[in-house]
């Protein structure tokens, strides 16, 4: 923006229009002029000029105001700029993507508002701001009654984004983002995630001119002390009951036999659900992992389908990721084929229609086999309750066989750091071990 000092202020003048007041000034060589209703407001706005001339504020060459004048005059809710940013994010986002940057934006509204008068039940918030607010395709659509006045009340009590600038509120916000539904608190990394969408919201407040700076990184905040993201042992099988977990899945129904391989790929390979999903047919004793299918759903999409197709998880597209697999999966995945053959599209695993695999149909499945192969106290625990702790048996597997971390990770598909972060309990499994190790190299030297 360009400012200036050099300020000429005329007297008022009245004209024979519907606003009859003009004041007329210029900025540089750039005039100005505003026409009021009355002549109280037209004084009021030429007293305004005149102060922050007389105060050598400087003066906005464009748009012919001061620097306090123009930030109020620019000056949104941040009810409105929350949504300007998710449209600005949306079109280049995948629908999974999309999801978060709503659910992040639907965390922190609540917390930045007036007042709480009439604020509505915490449900209703949720389903107007994350499912109609934040959700560019639905903007066309006229939202229901009851969502509309959830979103006409957040239109009437959101802070100015300007508000922002108090550390406080920004602090109201962390806070807010760190806790469910429930008022449980969040996961380290879902916390992690809305704290990056929440500042990259502030910067785009900077850069919109609502904000001087960032006040986020200013704020001392840390997430709360008993959130952590080690995988709990306590959920993860040991190699006997994983194989006893396949053999429920495959004796169940026609539907688990054709879901085996599937959770075998997870168990075998420590393939991500979403991995497997987008599984072509390629060369054997080796998985070589291309895309993922997550599923956002159809109305996070621009196609309208359930499922994007994307490359892996935080690589380039065309990225590969090779994972050597042992006879065990080589023979599930071969008898897979001679059973079921190869989709028309070069894909492993689909539905008995031919499309792709649900969540809810392999969750259903994967809860009859924990039933089928756990005990009553083991199905009351976390041991393997999600298929997704399958994966987490894999990589604990390769940990405590000795396997070299950054092998580990390589065949995983994320970083040491992250191995290191998430499986740091199966990685101290092996100071025993190690510890004889030393001893017995040190014992050479005697």
């Amino acid at each position: 923006m360009e400012w200036s000092y050099t300020v000429r202020i005329w007297a008022i003048r009245k004209r024979d229009y519907r606003k009859p007041y003009q004041l007329r000034w210029k900025v540089g060589s750039k005039p100005h002029s505003e026409s009021f209703l009355t002549l109280g407001l037209a004084e009021s706005r030429r007293a305004q000029l005149v102060t922050a001339t007389r105060e050598g504020e400087p003066i906005q060459v464009t748009i012919g105001l001061p620097k306090p004048l123009v930030a109020k005059e620019r000056d949104i809710t941040w009810y409105e700029h929350a949504r300007r940013y998710i449209e600005m994010k949306w079109t280049h986002a995948p629908g999974s993507t999309r999801r978060t940057l709503a659910e992040a934006m639907a965390s922190v509204t609540p917390a930045l508002v007036m007042d709480t008068k009439g604020m509505p039940e915490v449900h209703a918030i949720r389903t107007a701001l994350y499912s109609w607010a934040f959700n560019v395709n639905r903007w066309k659509e006229a939202p229901p009654p009851e969502v509309a006045k959830v979103l006409a009340w957040f239109e009437r009590k959101s802070l100015p984004a300007s508000a922002l600038a108090d550390r406080m509120q920004v602090r109201a916000a962390l806070d807010a983002l760190t806790k469910k539904l429930d008022g449980t608190t969040a996961a380290a990394s879902t916390i992690r995630r809305k704290r990056a969408i929440f500042h990259n919201a502030l910067v785009y407040a900077v850069d919109a001119g609502l904000l001087a700076d960032n006040p986020l990184p200013q704020v001392r905040w840390k997430l709360p002390e008993q959130v952590g993201e080690e995988v709990d042992p306590a959920c993860v099988p040991d190699p006997e009951r994983g194989a006893n977990l396949l053999t429920a899945v495959r004796g169940q129904s026609a539907r688990g036999r054709h879901l085996v391989a599937f959770f075998g790929c997870i168990y075998y390979g420590a393939a991500r659900p979403a991995e497997v999903i987008g599984l072509p047919r390629r060369g054997w004793g080796t998985l070589r992992l291309r895309e993922t299918r997550p599923r956002s759903g159809s109305a996070w999409t621009d196609s309208g389908e359930a499922h994007d197709k994307r490359g892996l998880k935080h690589r380039p597209r065309k990225a590969v990721r090779t994972v050597p697999i042992p006879p065990e999966l080589v023979a599930l995945l071969r008898w897979h084929i001679t059973a079921y053959s190869v989709a028309p599209d070069g894909h492993l695993f689909r539905t008995s229609r031919g499309g792709l695999i649900q969540d809810t149909g392999y969750g259903e499945v994967w809860a009859e086999a924990r039933r089928r192969a756990l005990a009553p106290a083991q199905r009351a625990s976390a041991l393997a309750k999600r298929p997704y702790d399958l994966r987490h048996a894999t990589v604990s597997t390769w940990l405590s066989s000795g396997v070299e971390p950054q092998l580990v990770a390589k065949r995983a598909g994320h970083s040491v750091a992250v191995l290191f972060r998430v499986y740091a309990k199966f990685l101290t499994d092996g100071d025993d071990a190690a510890n004889a190790k030393i001893s017995a190299r040190l014992k050479r030297q005697d």
